[in-house]
């Protein structure tokens, strides 16, 4: 998925000091000592082509756009720097033109550069792409086939890289720069012609992410679990692996990680809201006749089943002087009431947040401002309720559930068939979540910031978070293939990698 964030306000970030991660040694797994004694082997693995294909999370996309220091950091890349060591050739990317990151189309801005830390929370660089499609797209074969915005049948597509198609949205614009705008190969044509025989295919994180951090509203679906390829997620992830290793290629996927666990969802509370006693009072008053008409359909509706007491307490509305107020959101799984009755057509359907409610990271830049600039008490999630795209309710957490394990279980099920290396980036992330996971002489969490794991965009891996990664792939591929990049210590240097990229770097 291409995240567009503009800036976090301090109702996510107040509290934050900028501490990357500690300095705990955990365990890896490597003995520095034994390590430097080792000889690297391939096993019988052979990573003389190594050939990389999905989407954001294969390309190096991190802070909000991709850039060439973060694609110098991507996970294929990082695999590529051990693999040379066990018979490994080139690796190559296609950078950027810059370390600003965003696109331009003809002089025109289509994507926004990436994010830096400016003590407080990220912001956007103020600084202009100098990558244009129209103009200076790089040339050759590319190693590196993540598609930043690519789903499971993207990859599949013949014009998914038409440059004509990138104004109407039929076309993707990171593509575009490796097809030269030009139609008639999909990501996964270009990969087959290199022949590889070794590849990484990391997709389907963005068939359940776009729905995610859409807020579940509907505009950016599920990718269904069945159809044809390229329009269901089993065909076509059966149809992507069995042409990958059609030629005998070997090989290793990943999985999806549980999106509602990232930093983008669990970053901003779900009661951010701090009042003054007038300003309750106020609210208070407003909702008063919201209140007082729930209260009326309850008694009008005794006896039919149709509304609760329990309903009427979740829908009921009230705010106190002091911090921790939880905000107002819309919620289309409660009663509406208008459709029972059309007298009950002025109560809709809004409740208060709790904390099983997700609000997402953008919601930080958005709670607390006014709906109408010239009414003072239009304040967006207090008198203005928050719509869906804002906020994942259970129902909601529960659809990306259901979606993920299903894809995953298509995902380990075709490695399986297959004899593939399979890494679990949804235990991974549990992991980085419940208490985090050592790499080299550092402890790194799943926390938005201080964690060290992900980038600023609350979604994507930093530097780090990709080493860590490929460090874990590297295990597996130890596991399947029998090669001993681990027992070797020939994994990512923790210490050498980034933990953020600073505005001067452009």
């Amino acid at each position: 998925m291409i995240i567009k964030n503009s800036k976090y306000i301090a109702l996510a970030f107040g509290a934050l000091g900028f501490v990357a991660c500690n300095d705990d040694l955990l365990p890896t797994g490597t003995e520095i000592e034994e390590a430097e004694a080792i000889e690297v082997s391939a096993g019988s693995a052979d990573f003389s082509n190594f050939v990389a294909i999905g989407n954001s999370l294969t390309a190096g996309f991190m802070d909000g756009a991709l850039f060439a220091a973060g694609q110098q950091n991507s996970v294929p890349n990082q695999l590529a720097q051990q693999f040379a060591k066990a018979g490994g050739g080139d690796f190559t990317q296609p950078l950027m033109n810059d370390n600003i990151g965003g696109l331009l189309l003809g002089g025109n801005q289509i994507q926004e550069p990436r994010l830096f830390f400016d003590g407080s929370g990220p912001v956007r660089l103020d600084a202009m792409p100098t990558t244009d499609l129209a103009t200076n797209n790089p040339s050759g074969t590319f190693n590196n086939l993540g598609i930043p915005g690519a789903k499971s049948f993207h990859l599949l597509g013949p014009n998914y890289g038409e440059l004509a198609g990138v104004p109407m949205g039929t076309a993707n614009p990171y593509f575009a720069r490796i097809t030269n705008g030009a139609a008639g190969n999909s990501p996964l044509d270009l990969a087959l012609a290199q022949n590889p025989s070794f590849f990484l295919l990391w997709i389907g994180n963005n068939d359940v992410l776009g729905y995610a951090t859409s807020g579940g509203d509907g505009s950016d679906p599920i990718t269904p679990l069945d159809g044809m390829p390229g329009v269901g997620f089993t065909a076509t992830y059966n149809t992507l692996v069995g042409a990958l290793t059609a030629g005998g290629a070997q090989g290793i996927v990943a999985n999806i990680a549980d999106v509602t666990s990232i930093p983008f969802f669990t970053t901003v509370p779900h009661n951010p809201v701090p009042l003054d006693e007038a300003t309750a009072g106020a609210v208070n008053q407003a909702y008063a006749a919201y209140n007082g008409g729930l209260q009326q359909a309850l008694a009008a509706l005794a006896g039919t089943g149709l509304l609760t007491q329990e309903e009427v307490d979740r829908r009921t509305i009230s705010f106190t002087a002091g911090e921790g107020n939880a905000v107002v959101i819309e919620d289309e799984t409660l009663t509406d009431l208008g459709a029972i009755n059309p007298a009950f057509a002025a109560l809709p359907q809004i409740r208060q947040a709790t904390a099983e409610d997700l609000l997402i990271l953008p919601a930080s830049s958005f709670i607390g401002t006014l709906a109408d600039p010239n009414n003072p008490l239009s304040v967006n999630g207090v008198a203005i309720p928050l719509s869906d795209r804002w906020v994942l309710i259970p129902s909601e957490q529960e659809e990306i559930a259901t979606a993920t394990a299903a894809f995953n279980d298509v995902i380990r099920a075709a490695a399986d068939q297959a004899g593939l290396a399979f890494f679990d980036a949804n235990a991974t992330l549990r992991q980085l979540t419940v208490g985090g996971v050592g790499f080299g002489n550092f402890t790194l969490t799943g926390s938005l910031v201080t964690g060290g794991a992900f980038s600023l965009d609350g979604v994507h891996p930093g530097a780090r978070g990709y080493g860590l990664t490929a460090q874990e792939m590297l295990r597996a591929i130890d596991a399947t293939y029998g090669s001993n990049f681990i027992a070797a210590g020939a994994v990512p240097d923790a210490g050498s990698l980034p933990t953020n990229f600073p505005p001067t770097l452009q």
